[in-house]
């Protein structure tokens, strides 16, 4: 406890719970839910327990086919290609069998979108590092890309598999690189047809190409310094202007579903942003103005408040907010740092449990609580559906809400309770409650809770009791 007992200058000290309590944190709040013995493994040294998942190479690959972006890429053209066949067959213009062909293909790409939430949900139910799933998991909520476009989706397992779990702790440049420049951001932000309006490109269009401000928008608001930030529409012309010429290769070209960037596309001229100025020419101009987003104070401030939010409290504390920045400012932005940071606050180890469970995390959870995984997408997407969080569709650029306002109405957690029931008439005749709730929650396990788990009249009963307590939808 060494590391987090000592306190800056003038900073109140804050107490920090016994080993046993820091244990049921370190795997329920840190992590996501604990398996049967976790919460013993972690007793021994908490923070250590945390910090060992933590390593450079980034979080862990689900086990999914493993396709490129690129290979999607240009399936889901191949399949657009034969749904073109489709309507000109209908017009008697094509053979009578582009429809099947076209159906089948819909049906293969469908599948794919499916295994790769599959595969996600099970490493997160199986995974002994849940500290390092759930970093990963942030990132990939921070960068959201969305299946409400058809083309996007195929592409967002290899996207978190790309962009966002080889770079989860290394610099946030880098990590802001490689999500900004990946084809499934690129598409998703409708980056790839954007084009300068006094690009060689535009003028060969006649003037009717056009700039489009979605990907600029969003990394200023989003990604980086925040709404709050100052910026100014001109900031936003001027930094999608700088973007203009990030791409997607199309399926003539070498680079087919691949980053390209298309120098004719590119608006010619010296940019000012955020009160920088940008004379590099082609590419580079972006990639500056990427590299100095992601120096930025603001940003610090931005995406720290951000990490302090999802791990601690939808209202963290201000001295772990600066804490957090000023280790992200002091490392350049070293993400591996910045969670050591996070796990080293003794604001992190507050008793109470503030956050509420997303539908994603409250599911991951009970299969944890068994030591089980989903076997099959049809066990798992249509109660995610149900609860809010269809998989793979946030509805907007912003990711998926973490504050418990959305999450605690009483609707969804009728529908929780429903579900609850629903897996324990599964599960929890095979099960001993008692320890299942000692597992799950060690420290953390109240007296009204495990005397209600107790005298319950049925296994099932006390398991539903057990994963819908307030213990146990909170971390």
């Amino acid at each position: 406890m060494s590391k987090i007992a000592c306190q800056r200058k003038g900073e109140r000290r804050l107490s920090l719970p016994s080993k046993d309590m820091m244990a049921a944190i370190a795997v329920t709040r840190f992590g996501l839910g604990a398996r049967p013995g976790e919460i013993d493994a972690a007793k021994g040294d908490p923070q250590g327990f945390l910090t060992a998942q933590i390593r450079r190479e980034g979080a862990d690959i689900p086990q999914d086919d493993g396709e490129s972006a690129s290979s999607r890429f240009e399936q889901m053209r191949d399949y657009q290609e034969q749904k073109k066949m489709e309507r000109q067959r209908k017009d008697g213009e094509a053979p009578v069998a582009a429809a099947p062909m076209a159906k089948a293909a819909r049906r293969d790409l469908r599948d794919k979108v499916n295994d790769d939430f599959l595969a996600r949900a099970r490493l997160g139910a199986s995974t002994p590092a849940g500290f390092r799933e759930r970093w990963a998991l942030f990132w990939a909520n921070h960068f959201t890309v969305s299946s409400t476009k058809q083309i996007t989706s195929v592409l967002i397992g290899p996207f978190e598999r790309e962009a966002i779990r080889p770079y989860v702790f290394g610099s946030f440049e880098n990590l802001l690189v490689a999500s900004s420049t990946h084809p499934a951001m690129l598409t998703y932000l409708d980056q790839a047809q954007s084009i300068g309006p006094n690009s060689r490109a535009a003028g060969r269009r006649g003037g009717k190409a056009g700039l489009n401000e979605n990907l600029a928008r969003e990394i200023l608001e989003l990604h980086t310094v925040g709404v709050d930030a100052g910026y100014k529409q001109a900031d936003v012309t001027e930094f999608a202007r700088a973007l203009t010429g990030f791409s997607v290769g199309r399926d003539t070209e070498d680079r087919a579903g691949q980053f390209v960037f298309r120098d004719n596309a590119h608006e010619p001229g010296a940019r000012t942003i955020l009160a920088r100025s940008y004379g590099q020419a082609d590419i580079k101009q972006g990639l500056a103005v990427l590299k100095d987003l992601a120096s930025d104070p603001r940003t610090a401030r931005h995406v720290c408040g951000k990490i302090a939010r999802h791990f601690v409290s939808d209202t963290p504390p201000k001295s772990l907010t600066e804490r957090l920045e000023k280790r992200w400012m002091d490392t350049g932005g070293d993400l591996a740092a910045v969670a050591k940071a996070l796990v080293e606050s003794p604001e992190a180890w507050d008793p109470t449990p503030a956050k509420f469970k997303t539908p994603y995390e409250y599911t991951l959870s009970t299969w944890r609580l068994i030591g089980a995984e989903p076997s099959a997408i049809e066990r798992l997407a249509p109660i995610l559906t149900g609860l809010g969080q269809k998989p793979f569709s946030a509805p907007s650029p912003k990711g998926w809400a973490e504050d418990a306002q959305t999450w605690a109405s009483p609707d969804g957690l009728i529908k929780r309770m429903q579900w609850a029931q629903g897996f324990a008439a599964v599960v929890a005749d095979r099960t001993d409650p008692n320890a299942l709730a000692v597992s799950a929650l060690g420290e953390r396990l109240t007296p009204p809770v495990a005397k209600a788990v107790s005298r319950a009249e049925t296994r099932r009963e006390a398991f539903a009791l057990l994963v819908m307590s307030p213990e146990f939808q909170r971390r």
